[in-house]
């Protein structure tokens, strides 16, 4: 295959939740660039990544649809195969954060978190599997995080959430190698985007943690679509069950 090839994604549809904003954005404009199609799931509307999309609004699908339960899955399934005939790619990256000191957190905060961060992902990526094998294979990209090998503080249940994600990827990785579906995931770093807006915000926390990238800034989320582009690409075919960190460093200090 031409190396030119190794990274286009001509042809092939995504899936990506919590496309609305951020990293997942990023993601879906980025592998429509490489040649997707993009059915693009949250539960906000979808008009800035249409927008930022310009031309190439038609290979985007907006997908209304709540997460915090599977109760929308069958259904995200349904329409992208309606609209696009398959399921080539999944990228599980909505997420909620609940934060507050263990000793204190809630059970509603327990379950929100895991419900939306963990259960959703493995039955999305149980549904988007079950087209993929019966056309011959597929990407799962998971979007894990730096607390899927540190511990963190105050987000006993985004911490439980991201750990898991990182095992269930090693898990279906391991079952679905076979059948032609590669599992993967990513863990981003200190990512400027609207979840980490309080620590930014704050002047002691924002300093420490740039202190301690030795990038010296917080990411983009551009920086984690390049990689998601490569784990869909074929230049990622034989890379099954890897967490790869995209953090500045963060994890090498």
């Amino acid at each position: 295959m031409p190396s030119e090839d190794l990274f286009s994604l001509t042809g092939r549809t995504a899936i990506v939740t919590g496309a609305n904003a951020g990293i997942g954005q990023a993601i879906a404009i980025a592998l429509v660039d490489a040649g997707a199609r993009v059915a693009a799931v949250g539960r906000s509307p979808m008009d800035e990544t249409m927008d930022r999309l310009g031309a190439n609004k038609d290979s985007l699908l907006p997908v209304k649809a709540d997460l915090s339960s599977t109760a929308d899955i069958p259904r995200i399934i349904a329409e992208t195969t309606d609209w696009a005939g398959t399921v080539d790619i999944l990228v599980n990256n909505a997420g909620i954060i609940r934060r507050g000191d263990a000793i204190d957190f809630t059970e509603d905060d327990w379950d929100a978190v895991m419900d939306t961060n963990l259960k959703s992902a493995f039955f999305l990526s149980q549904g988007a599997a079950r087209v993929m094998m019966e056309n011959g294979g597929g990407k799962i990209i998971n979007i894990a995080s730096l607390l899927s090998f540190q511990g963190g503080i105050r987000i006993a249940s985004y911490t439980a959430s991201k750990s898991g994600l990182a095992g269930l990827t090693r898990l279906l990785a391991c079952e679905w190698a076979g059948k032609g579906i590669n599992v993967n995931a990513i863990a981003p770093g200190y990512i400027a985007t609207n979840i980490n807006t309080s620590l930014r915000d704050d002047p002691d926390r924002n300093k420490a943690i740039l202190d301690r990238i030795p990038a010296g800034h917080w990411g983009d989320p551009q920086d984690i679509a390049g990689t998601a582009v490569f784990l869909a690409s074929d230049a990622a075919r034989y890379v099954h069950g890897a967490v790869i960190p995209v953090d500045g460093g963060w994890l090498a200090r």
